[in-house]
């Protein structure tokens, strides 16, 4: 069955490359632009439609280029604007268009707008940041605001007598989106890259550019959607391309206000409902994985609900703030190829378009550090500062850190089982993981069993039933604690995907509107019919679609 005409990001597969860790060309243990170059015929393979590609702009890496220093030009580290073109014309070739991570709730400490405006008052730029006086109480920050990152949200400069403003900490100054210049000097940006071709934007933190710090309103603050629609009629509005913005606040019933049709704001958000549902109430990502079955399948269902017949969905389990999906939801020992190819197909099968994390096409596991000295993420080392202040211990906060931290998806793609996992011919930035000589890219890529043939066959399903990106949802057993279930529906077709989550062999209860007609289009474990009867077993972790017409 062919598809029907849609925008090509709602057919399309999305990729995300986290540049650091993908590909090191030269040698000085860090990825880079002409890496990633050399890997396109992986991801040409694997069937992708466009990656989104982390910052890659110049940056001094406090924060691995998501504190931009200049947005018009590229980190040595990684290449040169002309590393970047001939990546974007190249990947065009193969059919891949370039998404780009656009960084403008907050730019580096280092960027020449802020050096300019800790100078002077009455310079232009200095309205660009947000900025108070000191508290006549305690003649010190304004308020008690914590960075993300550790620390007050607010830093002295003495040159100007005032704090600023960094939501995730002193490196990171948030730009002032209510200065119409500001906005002007972002938008032009923003086109500038537009017209080198590339296929869009995934805008970071985007909850938090209308924020009000008087009323202490960070995210979704009162003038956020009136920003990113100035955004879109300067920036997107008349191009063909795809954006997707990431808010930790959007829930269901505000979904549609940041992608609804005649909103135009943005294509499609990544919320995190169903990833911090698993997250410890007081410790956060560093606390223990709490996840749940239920809690997650009802929360996935009420965003296919919300945007069933308007706006569009994400679909994703991984990026390169969340730990491996096969470590946190799945197997890492016996079961971690079959977990991979389970996770895979609930996730990719239901309505929205799914991106795919590097190394997640091969089922990469987290990192497993044992030593404090061996992590690099600068919220993990600020919330260590934390956390240690209110007596979590060293071995503790590690624990929590190897579970849900976001070093876990950082560590080096695994590409061979040579030194260094065939990443780098030098000392890489971070450790790779140690299992690289059994989990790799060129192990996995030799079996026809493996995830990424798996994800192959996953990716081109979804070329070929229009069911899969325009049917219907309905979750089918959503109480049930072992099996993630649902109901894709569209005319006469049907397509029933079950999922076990567990290592144990269990019983689902079949819908009662089945019929025992059907063929089995997808399947982690060669199951070639579906039962007949009122229950389905499921081995451990197996997972499988049927196509009923």
């Amino acid at each position: 069955m062919t598809q029907a005409l849609q925008p090509w990001w709602k057919t399309a597969t999305g990729y995300q490359i986290y540049p650091r860790s993908f590909c090191d060309s030269n040698g000085d243990g860090i990825g880079d632009l002409q890496g990633i170059i050399s890997k396109l015929d992986h991801l040409r393979d694997l069937g992708v439609g466009f990656v989104w590609l982390s910052p890659v702009y110049a940056s001094p890496m406090r924060d691995n280029g998501y504190d931009i220093s200049d947005y018009r030009d590229i980190a040595p580290e990684f290449g040169t604007l002309e590393d970047f073109d001939q990546l974007v014309a190249q990947a065009q070739d193969k059919g891949i268009r370039i998404v780009m991570d656009l960084v403008v709730n907050h730019c580096s400490s280092d960027h020449d707008w802020f050096l300019k405006a800790c100078e002077t008052r009455d310079c232009p730029e200095h309205a660009y940041f947000y900025w108070r006086d000191q508290s006549p109480e305690t003649n010190g920050p304004p308020d008690d605001q914590r960075a993300c990152f550790g620390g007050s949200a607010w830093t002295w400069v003495e040159a100007v007598g005032r704090y600023y403003y960094g939501h995730f900490g002193p490196g990171q100054p948030d730009l002032n989106w209510h200065n119409p210049a500001l906005r002007h000097e972002v938008f032009d940006m923003m086109n500038w890259w537009l017209d080198k071709g590339i296929g869009g934007f995934r805008i970071d933190v985007i909850e938090l550019i209308g924020k009000d710090l008087d009323t202490r309103i960070y995210a979704e603050g009162p003038d956020m959607h009136r920003f990113i629609q100035d955004m879109h009629q300067a920036c997107f509005a008349g191009r063909d391309i795809m954006t997707v913005g990431e808010s930790w606040s959007a829930k269901p019933d505000t979904a549609l206000l940041y992608c609804g049709d005649s909103r135009h704001e943005v294509d499609m958000v990544f919320n995190f409902n169903h990833i911090d549902a698993a997250w410890d109430q007081d410790k956060g990502r560093f606390g223990p994985n709490l996840f749940d079955l239920p809690t997650h399948k009802r929360i996935l269902a009420s965003w296919q609900d919300a945007l069933a017949n308007d706006g569009w969905n994400s679909l994703y389990l991984s990026n390169h703030d969340l730990p491996r999906p096969v470590s946190h939801y799945g197997c890492e020992g016996p079961y971690r190829v079959r977990s991979a190819k389970m996770l895979a197909m609930t996730m990719h099968l239901m309505k929205g378009t799914p991106f795919i994390y590097q190394g997640e096409e091969i089922g990469m596991t987290n990192a497993h550090f044992t030593e404090i000295g061996q992590f690099r993420d600068i919220e993990t080392l600020g919330q260590l500062k934390e956390q240690s202040a209110r007596g979590v211990s060293q071995q503790e906060f590690i624990a929590g850190a190897n579970t849900n931290g976001r070093d876990n998806g950082r560590t080096p793609v695994q590409w061979d089982g040579t030194k260094h996992a065939g990443f780098t011919t030098g000392q890489p930035w971070i450790d790779v993981n140690t299992n690289y000589v059994d989990i790799n890219v060129e192990e996995d890529r030799s079996d026809p069993n493996g995830v990424f043939a798996f994800y192959q066959n996953l990716i081109a399903l979804r070329g070929e039933l229009d069911i899969i990106t325009k049917g219907s949802f309905a979750l089918i057993g959503g109480d049930d604690p072992n099996v993630f279930a649902y109901e894709r529906a569209l005319d006469d077709q049907r397509l029933l995907v079950f999922g076990n989550f567990t290592d144990k062999t269990v019983h689902f209860q079949m819908p009662e509107t089945r019929t025992t007609q059907g063929k089995i289009v997808l399947s982690n474990l060669y199951r070639d019919a579906l039962p007949s009867g009122d229950h389905v077993t499921l081995a451990p972790f197996e997972a499988f679609a049927c196509l009923l017409e």
